[in-house]
């Protein structure tokens, strides 16, 4: 039995928080239908660098995000599908939705309405901003985020500052914190017997700003802005990346103990008890005076040599891998992170697996993402439609 195996989700977002949220509730069993547009669907279908595939709506953005789905068209701006729409409420535990705030109540959709059909529903707007406050009706994208939230000032050194994350992290972090809020709701339902649904407003702005506490935490308790230290960790020295005879690699010495064991693994105990170097505040305070000092040593032998030394002697150190090396690890592929389904027209599509691994209740992909409207007509007989009724329906374009 999986995790919400009976847990029906009505998924009607697009392109990455939302999809992203509802993906994980899919791996771990619930039935996550996905309300698309008629003849268009999510707008990740075109996203992707492979051009043959966006024709085919079947971008690697959609496919990414969209295993384990059902995908199901309808027309929100017309009745009929607003009525088909409401008697589907009826059915589900969960809704989902990334319009910018007022649009579900502006199609007469809103959680209220939503709620007196089906006081059971868990219903989860996202949006950039929330659905309160000064900006919460501004258009944002994840890079807009990145910008607002700290995020980018953070990022690089004095040569390159403010700098963004090479992947949307804000949509992505949005998106976990949606689901896990879900989640939540769904215990809170159970526990408490009462068959109780509840509103949850969860903003990409609110979702990031809790991932840079240390950061943050610096300033408004400690009362120190951030440093710009590119690779460096801001809480230790040596933790960062130093060059070595064929490349780079990340040491993270944060404990004295690891510090001392990096003087002796590459032969300059001495700076153990340089006064530039000797505790931690002081290591931290002369990082630029230290690096060189260890980077002379490093250079005289290739990453590989170090990273297994290191770890030898339990200081944390690894290689900087390209995306396609670390993808291909052996430790990737022991953990199974990566899962691997077919899709007809397609092919073999390589997916990311629920990344939490449970002992009892396992999440996995099953199923590759679904063709536009693939589960239209086999819902739409759930609930009770005959065929001439369907047939009527997308004549008139409401599927």
């Amino acid at each position: 039995m999986k995790m919400l195996s009976g847990i029906r989700v009505l998924d009607l977002t697009n392109v990455l928080a939302g999809p992203f949220a509802t993906m994980h509730l899919a791996l771990l069993g619930a039935e996550v239908i996905k309300i698309e547009r008629p003849g268009e669907g999510d707008l990740a279908r075109r996203l992707g660098n492979v051009p043959e595939l966006n024709d085919k709506l079947m971008g690697t953005s959609f496919l990414a995000q969209n295993a384990n789905k059902k995908s199901f068209t309808l027309n929100l701006k017309a009745g009929g599908g607003r009525k088909i729409f409401k008697k589907l409420v009826k059915t589900a535990d969960v809704i989902v939705e990334n319009f910018r705030p007022g649009v579900m109540d502006r199609l007469g959709l809103s959680y209220q309405t939503l709620s007196d059909l089906n006081p059971r529903i868990i219903y989860c707007a996202i949006s950039g901003f929330g659905q309160t406050g000064p900006d919460a009706m501004k258009p944002a994208y994840d890079q807009i985020i990145q910008g607002l939230s700290g995020v980018m000032a953070i990022n690089g050194d004095e040569t390159l500052n403010p700098l963004r994350c090479g992947f949307p992290v804000c949509d992505t972090v949005g998106g976990l914190n949606a689901a896990f809020a879900i989640m939540g709701a769904l215990f809170h339902r159970a526990r408490t017997g009462e068959d109780e649904g509840q509103f949850i407003d969860v903003a990409l702005l609110d979702s990031i700003m809790p991932l840079m506490g240390w950061v943050a935490a610096n300033l408004l308790i400690g009362g120190k802005p951030p440093q710009l230290l590119g690779n460096d960790n801001f809480t230790a020295a040596p933790s960062g990346t130093f060059r070595t005879g064929d490349g780079s690699i990340n040491i993270a010495a944060n404990k004295q103990e690891q510090w001392e064991a990096v003087t002796e693994v590459l032969g300059v105990p001495e700076l153990k008890t340089d006064p530039r170097f000797q505790k931690r505040d002081a290591r931290k305070k002369n990082r630029k005076e230290l690096t060189p000092l260890l980077e002379a040593k490093l250079k005289e032998k290739p990453t590989r040599h170090w990273v297994e030394a290191f770890n030898a002697r339990g200081i944390p150190a690894g290689e900087i891998l390209e995306l396609e090396k670390a993808l291909q690890s052996p430790q990737i592929k022991h953990r199974q992170t990566i899962g691997s389904v077919s899709k007809k027209g397609v092919g073999e599509l390589k997916l990311f697996n629920l990344s939490a691994k449970f002992e009892k209740t396992p999440g996995a992909v099953v199923s590759p993402p679904p063709d536009l409207s693939a589960h239209t007509g086999e819902i739409l007989k759930e609930l009770g439609y005959s065929d001439r009724e369907i047939e009527t329906f997308r004549s008139v374009k409401i599927i």
